[in-house]
Protein backbone atom coordinates (compact mmCIF):
# COMPACT_ATOMS: atom_id res chain seq x y z
CA UNK A 1 0.00 0.00 0.00
CA UNK A 2 2.55 2.20 0.78
CA UNK A 3 4.22 1.71 -2.64
CA UNK A 4 1.29 2.37 -4.38
CA UNK A 5 1.31 6.19 -2.49
CA UNK A 6 4.80 7.11 -3.30
CA UNK A 7 4.67 6.18 -6.40
CA UNK A 8 1.19 8.08 -6.95
CA UNK A 9 2.61 10.96 -5.26
CA UNK A 10 5.62 10.59 -7.76
CA UNK A 11 3.01 11.03 -10.70
CA UNK A 12 1.21 13.76 -9.11
CA UNK A 13 4.35 15.88 -9.13
CA UNK A 14 4.57 15.53 -12.78
CA UNK A 15 0.74 15.93 -14.07
CA UNK A 16 0.95 19.10 -11.80
CA UNK A 17 3.93 20.34 -13.64
CA UNK A 18 2.46 19.52 -16.85
CA UNK A 19 -1.03 21.44 -15.78
CA UNK A 20 1.07 24.53 -14.99
CA UNK A 21 3.24 24.74 -18.07
CA UNK A 22 -0.33 24.30 -20.28
CA UNK A 23 -2.12 26.33 -18.20
CA UNK A 24 0.06 29.60 -17.95
CA UNK A 25 0.68 29.55 -21.81
CA UNK A 26 -2.94 29.00 -22.21
CA UNK A 27 -3.63 32.27 -19.78
CA UNK A 28 -1.35 34.35 -21.55
CA UNK A 29 -2.41 34.17 -24.66
CA UNK A 30 -5.94 35.28 -23.92
CA UNK A 31 -6.49 38.77 -24.22
CA UNK A 32 -4.11 41.34 -21.89
CA UNK A 33 -5.62 42.21 -18.59
CA UNK A 34 -3.61 45.72 -18.41
CA UNK A 35 -6.62 46.84 -20.90
CA UNK A 36 -9.22 45.51 -18.36
CA UNK A 37 -7.59 46.68 -15.42
CA UNK A 38 -5.83 50.26 -16.72
CA UNK A 39 -8.66 53.09 -17.56
CA UNK A 40 -8.47 54.07 -20.82
CA UNK A 41 -7.35 57.33 -20.11
CA UNK A 42 -4.02 56.29 -18.42
CA UNK A 43 -0.88 57.70 -20.51
CA UNK A 44 2.02 55.56 -21.80
CA UNK A 45 3.60 56.51 -18.67
CA UNK A 46 1.03 54.73 -16.12
CA UNK A 47 0.36 51.83 -18.47
CA UNK A 48 4.45 51.30 -18.32
CA UNK A 49 4.38 51.71 -14.51
CA UNK A 50 1.75 48.94 -14.16
CA UNK A 51 2.61 47.00 -16.94
CA UNK A 52 5.84 46.94 -14.75
CA UNK A 53 4.46 46.17 -11.27
CA UNK A 54 2.66 43.14 -12.53
CA UNK A 55 5.53 41.45 -14.36
CA UNK A 56 3.50 41.59 -17.77
CA UNK A 57 6.80 43.20 -19.55
CA UNK A 58 9.05 40.37 -18.81
CA UNK A 59 8.60 37.26 -21.86
CA UNK A 60 6.49 34.35 -21.11
CA UNK A 61 9.00 32.04 -20.16
CA UNK A 62 10.26 34.20 -17.75
CA UNK A 63 7.13 35.23 -16.00
CA UNK A 64 6.54 31.14 -15.50
CA UNK A 65 10.02 30.75 -14.27
CA UNK A 66 9.16 33.52 -11.86
CA UNK A 67 5.54 31.72 -10.80
CA UNK A 68 7.77 28.51 -11.02
CA UNK A 69 9.51 29.58 -8.46
CA UNK A 70 6.93 30.90 -5.65
CA UNK A 71 4.75 27.81 -6.17
CA UNK A 72 7.57 25.47 -5.17
CA UNK A 73 7.88 27.84 -2.24
CA UNK A 74 3.47 27.47 -1.74
CA UNK A 75 3.27 31.13 -3.47
CA UNK A 76 1.01 31.00 -6.49
CA UNK A 77 1.14 34.47 -7.22
CA UNK A 78 -1.28 37.57 -6.40
CA UNK A 79 -4.23 38.51 -7.80
CA UNK A 80 -4.31 41.41 -10.43
CA UNK A 81 -7.54 42.30 -9.20
CA UNK A 82 -7.54 42.15 -5.12
CA UNK A 83 -3.94 42.54 -4.98
CA UNK A 84 -3.92 39.59 -2.64
CA UNK A 85 -2.47 36.37 -3.33
CA UNK A 86 -4.40 34.05 -5.35
CA UNK A 87 -3.96 31.11 -3.47
CA UNK A 88 -5.05 32.95 -0.37
CA UNK A 89 -7.97 34.11 -1.94
CA UNK A 90 -8.74 30.64 -3.22
CA UNK A 91 -8.90 28.93 -0.19
CA UNK A 92 -10.69 31.84 1.61
CA UNK A 93 -13.58 30.88 -1.48
CA UNK A 94 -13.03 26.99 -1.18
CA UNK A 95 -15.20 26.07 2.37
CA UNK A 96 -17.94 27.34 0.78
CA UNK A 97 -17.79 24.90 -2.40
CA UNK A 98 -17.14 21.69 -0.47
CA UNK A 99 -19.91 22.33 1.66
CA UNK A 100 -22.04 22.49 -1.01
CA UNK A 101 -20.15 19.41 -2.79
CA UNK A 102 -20.55 17.63 0.05
CA UNK A 103 -24.14 18.46 0.67
CA UNK A 104 -25.05 17.96 -3.00
CA UNK A 105 -22.71 14.56 -2.83
CA UNK A 106 -24.52 12.92 0.24
CA UNK A 107 -27.90 13.87 -1.01
CA UNK A 108 -27.02 11.89 -4.57
CA UNK A 109 -25.68 8.85 -2.31
CA UNK A 110 -28.74 9.00 0.45
CA UNK A 111 -31.82 9.56 -2.03
CA UNK A 112 -30.00 7.75 -5.73
CA UNK A 113 -28.87 4.29 -3.44
CA UNK A 114 -32.18 3.08 -2.14
CA UNK A 115 -33.90 4.24 -5.37
CA UNK A 116 -31.25 2.15 -7.34
CA UNK A 117 -32.17 -0.34 -5.04
CA UNK A 118 -35.43 -0.46 -5.02
CA UNK A 119 -35.34 -0.20 -9.17
CA UNK A 120 -33.04 -3.34 -9.17
CA UNK A 121 -35.11 -5.70 -7.30
CA UNK A 122 -38.21 -4.43 -8.61
CA UNK A 123 -37.19 -3.90 -12.53
CA UNK A 124 -40.74 -4.61 -13.66
CA UNK A 125 -43.10 -2.63 -11.46
CA UNK A 126 -44.04 0.56 -11.95
CA UNK A 127 -42.13 1.99 -9.06
CA UNK A 128 -39.25 1.08 -10.70
CA UNK A 129 -39.98 2.40 -14.24
CA UNK A 130 -40.81 5.51 -12.91
CA UNK A 131 -37.62 5.56 -10.89
CA UNK A 132 -35.33 4.78 -13.94
CA UNK A 133 -37.99 7.42 -16.35
CA UNK A 134 -36.80 10.18 -13.61
CA UNK A 135 -32.93 9.50 -13.51
CA UNK A 136 -33.53 10.16 -17.63
CA UNK A 137 -34.94 13.28 -16.60
CA UNK A 138 -31.63 14.06 -14.10
CA UNK A 139 -29.52 13.31 -16.40
CA UNK A 140 -31.58 15.54 -18.89
CA UNK A 141 -32.66 18.62 -17.77
CA UNK A 142 -30.18 21.32 -18.03
CA UNK A 143 -28.57 22.59 -14.32
CA UNK A 144 -28.99 26.62 -14.84
CA UNK A 145 -33.06 25.68 -16.02
CA UNK A 146 -33.38 23.36 -12.99
CA UNK A 147 -32.00 25.93 -10.43
CA UNK A 148 -33.75 28.54 -12.23
CA UNK A 149 -37.58 26.90 -11.47
CA UNK A 150 -36.17 25.81 -7.99
CA UNK A 151 -35.98 29.76 -7.35
CA UNK A 152 -39.30 30.18 -9.02
CA UNK A 153 -41.09 28.22 -6.76
CA UNK A 154 -39.38 27.61 -3.86
CA UNK A 155 -38.18 31.58 -3.27
CA UNK A 156 -40.60 33.44 -5.55
CA UNK A 157 -44.13 31.57 -5.36
CA UNK A 158 -43.88 29.51 -1.79
CA UNK A 159 -41.56 31.77 -0.06
CA UNK A 160 -40.59 28.73 2.16
CA UNK A 161 -36.19 29.01 1.00
CA UNK A 162 -33.88 31.87 0.28
CA UNK A 163 -33.03 32.62 -3.36
CA UNK A 164 -29.59 33.28 -3.00
CA UNK A 165 -26.47 33.76 -1.22
CA UNK A 166 -24.41 30.96 1.79
CA UNK A 167 -26.45 32.68 5.07
CA UNK A 168 -24.97 32.71 8.01
CA UNK A 169 -21.84 29.99 9.58
CA UNK A 170 -20.78 28.80 12.68
CA UNK A 171 -17.88 27.18 14.36
CA UNK A 172 -17.74 24.04 16.28
CA UNK A 173 -14.13 21.73 16.56
CA UNK A 174 -12.27 24.40 14.47
CA UNK A 175 -15.05 23.87 11.23
CA UNK A 176 -16.28 27.04 10.08
CA UNK A 177 -19.74 26.05 7.79
CA UNK A 178 -23.58 27.36 7.52
CA UNK A 179 -24.24 23.88 8.17
CA UNK A 180 -23.63 24.43 11.82
CA UNK A 181 -27.09 26.69 11.55
CA UNK A 182 -30.44 26.32 10.62
CA UNK A 183 -30.62 28.86 8.09
CA UNK A 184 -27.29 27.77 6.55
CA UNK A 185 -29.61 24.68 5.92
CA UNK A 186 -32.40 26.60 4.55
CA UNK A 187 -29.54 28.69 1.88
CA UNK A 188 -27.90 25.53 1.06
CA UNK A 189 -30.93 23.22 0.06
CA UNK A 190 -31.66 24.20 -2.93
CA UNK A 191 -28.18 24.73 -4.12
CA UNK A 192 -27.14 21.64 -3.08
CA UNK A 193 -30.61 19.59 -4.88
CA UNK A 194 -29.35 21.32 -8.05
CA UNK A 195 -25.98 20.03 -8.05
CA UNK A 196 -27.04 16.72 -6.77
CA UNK A 197 -30.01 16.34 -9.42
CA UNK A 198 -27.59 15.10 -12.37
CA UNK A 199 -25.11 12.57 -9.65
CA UNK A 200 -28.18 11.32 -8.12
CA UNK A 201 -29.42 10.06 -11.57
CA UNK A 202 -26.15 8.28 -12.03
CA UNK A 203 -26.04 7.18 -8.87
CA UNK A 204 -29.33 5.26 -9.27
CA UNK A 205 -28.51 3.84 -13.09
CA UNK A 206 -25.17 2.61 -10.97
CA UNK A 207 -26.81 0.78 -8.60
CA UNK A 208 -30.10 -0.26 -10.37
CA UNK A 209 -27.41 -1.98 -12.97
CA UNK A 210 -25.39 -3.60 -10.21
CA UNK A 211 -27.82 -4.91 -8.31
CA UNK A 212 -29.27 -6.51 -12.00
CA UNK A 213 -25.63 -7.94 -12.39
CA UNK A 214 -24.82 -9.46 -9.13
CA UNK A 215 -28.14 -10.79 -8.26
CA UNK A 216 -27.73 -13.61 -10.69
CA UNK A 217 -24.55 -15.09 -9.17
CA UNK A 218 -23.78 -18.38 -7.79
CA UNK A 219 -22.56 -16.76 -4.73
CA UNK A 220 -26.05 -14.86 -4.18
CA UNK A 221 -28.08 -18.06 -4.96
CA UNK A 222 -25.67 -20.42 -2.66
CA UNK A 223 -26.59 -17.72 0.13
CA UNK A 224 -30.00 -17.86 0.00
CA UNK A 225 -29.46 -21.96 -0.35
CA UNK A 226 -27.98 -21.57 3.22
CA UNK A 227 -31.36 -20.05 4.35
CA UNK A 228 -30.19 -16.29 5.10
CA UNK A 229 -32.77 -13.66 5.49
CA UNK A 230 -33.82 -12.07 2.30
CA UNK A 231 -32.15 -8.43 4.65
CA UNK A 232 -28.53 -10.37 4.69
CA UNK A 233 -28.05 -10.86 1.47
CA UNK A 234 -29.10 -7.84 0.41
CA UNK A 235 -27.34 -5.72 2.94
CA UNK A 236 -24.34 -8.22 3.08
CA UNK A 237 -23.62 -9.77 0.25
CA UNK A 238 -25.70 -7.45 -2.81
CA UNK A 239 -25.29 -4.03 -1.45
CA UNK A 240 -21.27 -4.58 -0.66
CA UNK A 241 -20.61 -5.13 -4.18
CA UNK A 242 -22.50 -3.24 -6.23
CA UNK A 243 -20.56 -0.27 -4.11
CA UNK A 244 -17.19 -1.06 -5.63
CA UNK A 245 -18.19 0.88 -9.19
CA UNK A 246 -20.09 3.11 -7.21
CA UNK A 247 -17.47 4.61 -4.94
CA UNK A 248 -14.71 4.65 -8.32
CA UNK A 249 -17.67 6.64 -9.94
CA UNK A 250 -18.52 8.92 -6.82
CA UNK A 251 -15.16 9.84 -6.21
CA UNK A 252 -14.06 11.18 -9.68
CA UNK A 253 -17.58 13.06 -9.26
CA UNK A 254 -17.01 14.68 -6.22
CA UNK A 255 -13.58 15.94 -7.77
CA UNK A 256 -16.21 17.08 -10.70
CA UNK A 257 -18.76 18.66 -8.25
CA UNK A 258 -16.10 20.55 -6.78
CA UNK A 259 -14.22 21.97 -9.52
CA UNK A 260 -17.28 22.59 -12.47
CA UNK A 261 -19.98 23.87 -9.39
CA UNK A 262 -19.80 27.01 -11.45
CA UNK A 263 -23.01 27.23 -12.95
CA UNK A 264 -25.27 26.16 -9.62
CA UNK A 265 -23.12 29.17 -7.65
CA UNK A 266 -23.70 31.71 -10.36
CA UNK A 267 -27.79 30.57 -10.35
CA UNK A 268 -27.55 30.74 -6.40
CA UNK A 269 -24.56 33.51 -5.80
CA UNK A 270 -22.82 31.34 -4.04
CA UNK A 271 -19.35 32.68 -2.82
CA UNK A 272 -17.75 29.64 -3.59
CA UNK A 273 -14.85 29.35 -5.64
CA UNK A 274 -16.64 28.46 -8.77
CA UNK A 275 -18.06 31.83 -8.76
CA UNK A 276 -14.56 32.90 -8.74
CA UNK A 277 -12.99 31.46 -11.24
CA UNK A 278 -15.76 32.94 -13.71
CA UNK A 279 -15.20 36.62 -12.20
CA UNK A 280 -11.69 36.02 -12.41
CA UNK A 281 -11.65 34.63 -16.14
CA UNK A 282 -13.95 37.59 -17.32
CA UNK A 283 -11.16 39.96 -15.76
CA UNK A 284 -8.01 38.16 -16.96
CA UNK A 285 -6.64 37.58 -13.48
CA UNK A 286 -4.12 35.74 -14.64
CA UNK A 287 -2.82 34.43 -11.39
CA UNK A 288 -5.90 33.45 -9.66
CA UNK A 289 -7.14 31.40 -12.76
CA UNK A 290 -3.76 29.45 -13.06
CA UNK A 291 -3.68 28.77 -8.72
CA UNK A 292 -7.64 28.15 -9.59
CA UNK A 293 -6.34 25.08 -12.11
CA UNK A 294 -3.22 23.76 -10.34
CA UNK A 295 -5.68 23.58 -6.52
CA UNK A 296 -8.75 21.70 -8.60
CA UNK A 297 -5.67 19.30 -10.28
CA UNK A 298 -3.99 18.70 -6.76
CA UNK A 299 -8.10 17.67 -5.53
CA UNK A 300 -8.45 15.23 -8.44
CA UNK A 301 -5.03 13.53 -7.69
CA UNK A 302 -5.60 13.32 -3.87
CA UNK A 303 -9.50 12.46 -4.57
CA UNK A 304 -8.29 9.48 -7.39
CA UNK A 305 -5.52 7.69 -4.49
CA UNK A 306 -8.53 8.16 -2.10
CA UNK A 307 -11.06 6.14 -4.52
CA UNK A 308 -7.78 3.46 -5.02
CA UNK A 309 -7.62 3.01 -1.51
CA UNK A 310 -11.68 2.34 -0.89
CA UNK A 311 -11.55 0.34 -3.91
CA UNK A 312 -8.82 -2.20 -2.47
CA UNK A 313 -10.47 -1.91 0.87
CA UNK A 314 -13.96 -3.19 -0.75
CA UNK A 315 -12.41 -5.76 -3.33
CA UNK A 316 -9.99 -8.18 -1.65
CA UNK A 317 -8.78 -9.46 -5.56
CA UNK A 318 -7.10 -5.88 -5.59
CA UNK A 319 -5.31 -6.37 -2.68
CA UNK A 320 -4.36 -9.75 -3.93
CA UNK A 321 -3.13 -8.21 -7.34
CA UNK A 322 -0.89 -5.54 -5.32
CA UNK A 323 0.56 -8.32 -3.12
CA UNK A 324 1.58 -10.06 -6.50
CA UNK A 325 2.84 -6.91 -7.89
Amino acid sequence: MLAVVIRRSMQSVVVLAAMSVLVFLGVYVVGNPIDILISPDADQAERARAIAALGLDRPAHEQYLVFLGGALVGDLGRSFVHNMPALKLILERMPATIELALAAMALAIAIGIPLGLWAGLRPNTASGRAIMAGSILGFSLPTFWVGLMLIMVFAVMLGWLPATGRGPTATYFGITTSLFTLKGWAHIAMPAFNLALFKMALVIRLSRAGVREVLPMDYIKFARAKGLSARRVLWVHVFKNILIPVVTVLGLELGNVIAFSVVTETVFAWPGMGKLIIDSINLLDRPVVVAYVLVVTAMFVVLNLTVDLLYSLLDPRVRLAEVKA
